[in-house]
């Protein structure tokens, strides 16, 4: 199994950790700690799962390091389940039925639920990746398509009407009934924040990429920093502020453009 730190032995410090797990609620996952999992289809990689069924998520995310010619070949997602794949770091080349594309830090791929998506590490160094799934809702009348593109390439916008803190989306839900999930960056300036602490009936999973800040989750204000992962269930209150000297920035899922399900 592993860590994902790569560390054995015993550390100089006591047992402690900032990680706190509220099944059906919140759950905030330090990199330290974190074990690697054996996923059949993953081949010469790392992988942590992070949200899933287990703790109230309605989705799959992981957390992948592809050595040099780490792979899945077998196919993530499909027989009714979209995927998405972002980089975080490196290069890996990327297909399903419809394209290919050479991904590199910032590049990603969103994969319909009937078109399983593969990857390839062919740069002979290590890439780190973020994967997620989840089992599409269909819509009649609409359909999802495959997206490929690098969120270097797009702008930011101001965040419910503030400068100091941004968005952007990576996939167009906004416009289309057919995406029933977005992926978005937020990006927070030392002492920007939220306008106000939200409240919605979407679940997140939040990856922090760059900066620190402390997070409200539920009335509890978490330190949070690069490498971090959150899971927020539905109607979780939340709201966060940058500190430090640099922007704080994460990606984060949303699901979107669908009725309660009774």
């Amino acid at each position: 199994m592993g860590y994902l730190n790569n560390q054995t032995g015993y550390r100089e410090s006591l047992l402690d950790n900032r990680s706190i797990v509220k099944k059906n609620n919140y759950v905030v996952l330090e990199p330290d700690g974190l074990v690697k999992n054996v996923i059949p289809g993953y081949e010469n990689c790392d992988t942590t799962i992070l949200g899933c069924p287990e703790m109230g998520a309605t989705f799959a995310d992981y957390l992948v390091t592809a050595h040099a010619d780490g792979k899945n070949a077998a196919g993530i997602g499909g027989d009714g389940i979209e995927s998405f794949l972002y980089v975080i770091s490196g290069a890996v080349s990327v297909k399903n039925a419809d394209e290919s594309a050479d991904l590199t830090e910032g590049g990603y791929m969103y994969s319909p639920a009937d078109k399983p998506m593969t990857f390839e590490n062919k740069s002979g160094e290590d890439a780190k990746l973020y994967v997620y799934r989840r089992r599409y809702i269909p819509l009649e009348g609409h359909s999802a398509h495959t997206v490929v593109g690098n969120a270097n390439d797009i702008a930011y916008m101001d965040y419910e009407g503030m400068t100091n803190a941004q968005s952007k989306d990576l996939l167009p839900a906004g416009e289309d009934l057919g995406f029933d999930i977005n992926m978005h960056f937020l990006k927070f300036e030392p002492g920007a924040s939220h306008g106000y602490l939200e409240t919605h009936i979407q679940q997140h999973s939040m990856y922090f990429l760059q900066g620190k800040g402390m997070y409200n989750l539920d009335g509890d204000w978490m330190p949070l920093q690069a490498g971090d992962y959150v899971f927020m269930d539905s109607f979780v209150p939340q709201g966060c502020y940058g500190v430090g000297t640099e922007d704080y920035i994460y990606i984060y899922s949303k699901d979107c453009n669908r009725d309660v399900q009774l």
